[in-house]
């Protein structure tokens, strides 16, 4: 294993992203040799003024076998000295080949089985409900029989949600036991025996807990934000959101994945009932989340903790961050919410106020901009990857 230094070098996977982009410009920034990959050179985060070094590889969907292969020569060449994943999917294949790496890198992340019994929505809502954690009323038929059969006893409106989509992928909202029966079968025949979830009334905050867990599955840095904005208008990822103190919240998000065995970052997202005023678990999603760089900008530096907690063992207790701060997403999404929403010229805060700290917009580092609207080249004739940025 390649043994600490003063300025550690770390491999970011999954380039395309604005939260990849994040990381890389905290560790730059902080001094660390940043490398990072993708399976196209027209990535953001590649044009990162902080990126010292672009490793291009097979995609890990399509081709795990090849991109493994090439992963396992960049380490060795490269001498990392930690490797993230900030997507979930490269998450669970690197974990799944962890002895292919052993030796030679830190990856300091759960195991595949774990990540994947959290990420399926189905066996987190009967663990956090088992654990004292508020959750909206799910059901879990086996499939469209089942469903066929319950649905008029369920409550309406009610979400039938995929078990292990995220950024509110493949959710379809019904109104009547007629619309459950045609709709299940739909989303079943893409994602198996997917949940129904009762859905909140509208008028509640949209609130999420940002995590890190050591290795003994302690709390390390917690943070907590309101989501104002969302794309879709819906509900989906935040566009615009706030820092907010939450000490209830954060205790409830740090006991739940403590009693889980978690190990890692992973983000809570949770949705205020207006019958009660109570928060209710929506989902936890075991990996890096949209909005990083918010976490960030607010002092709680979740890439530069991870890693010192791969090299070091551990990292102190962070508990205090600034409180009040927003930030946005305004490519694609603050843009798309303002088009979709009807009432887009009355937002508050106002569309228009380029005050408000973007995600990739930076003057100290414009290029990724450029490679934010190059992704748009690739996506021409690439079907795979118009998906993945279309979700």
């Amino acid at each position: 294993m390649t043994m600490p230094s003063a300025m550690p070098a770390v491999l970011l996977l999954d380039g395309l992203w604005n939260k990849t982009v994040a990381a890389a410009r905290s560790l730059g920034t902080r001094g660390y040799r940043v490398s990072v990959g993708e399976r196209t050179r027209f990535a953001p985060a590649l044009f990162s003024r902080y990126c010292s070094r672009r490793f291009l590889h097979p995609s890990p969907a399509t081709s795990p076998e090849a991109f493994l292969d090439a992963l396992e020569k960049e380490v060795r060449i490269g001498g990392y000295d930690v490797v993230l994943a900030m997507e979930f999917g490269t998450q669970i294949l690197i974990a799944r080949n962890l002895p292919r790496l052993e030796g030679r890198t830190r990856f300091p992340f759960a195991s595949a089985d774990l990540a994947m019994r959290i990420q399926d929505k189905g066996e987190l809502t009967s663990f956090a409900s088992a654990h004292g954690v508020e959750c909206p009323a799910t059901f879990r038929p086996e499939g469209p029989e089942d469903a066929h059969g319950m649905a008029s006893l369920l409550p309406y409106p009610l979400l039938i949600k995929p078990r292990l989509s995220s950024g509110g992928r493949g959710i379809v909202r019904v109104e009547t036991p007629t619309k459950l029966r045609k709709e299940y079968p739909k989303v079943h025949a893409v994602h198996p025996s997917p949940i129904l979830q009762e859905c909140l009334p509208p008028g509640g905050d949209a609130l999420g807990v940002g995590v890190l867990m050591n290795f003994s599955s302690e709390p390390r840095a917690t943070f907590a934000y309101r989501r104002l904005r969302e794309y879709p208008v819906g509900g989906g990822p935040s566009t615009l959101r706030e820092s907010v103190r939450d000490e209830t919240l954060c205790r409830t998000t740090e006991r739940l994945l403590s009693a889980l065995g978690w190990t890692g970052v992973a983000m809570a997202e949770f949705k205020v009932d207006p019958r009660d005023g109570r928060p209710k678990l929506l989902e936890v999603n075991p990996r890096f989340w949209g909005s990083l760089h918010h976490a960030i900008l607010s002092g709680v530096d979740f890439p530069h903790l991870l890693c010192r907690m791969a090299i070091d063992g551990d990292v102190p207790p962070l508990r205090e961050y600034r409180v009040g701060v927003r930030s946005r997403s305004l490519i694609h999404g603050d843009l798309m919410h303002f088009l979709g929403n009807p009432r887009r010229f009355h937002l508050h805060p106002r569309f228009f106020d380029f005050s408000i700290p973007d995600d990739l917009l930076s003057a100290s580092d414009p290029w990724p901009v450029v490679g934010r609207v190059a992704t748009l080249i690739p996506a021409c004739y690439d079907v795979e990857l118009r998906k993945t940025m279309l979700g």
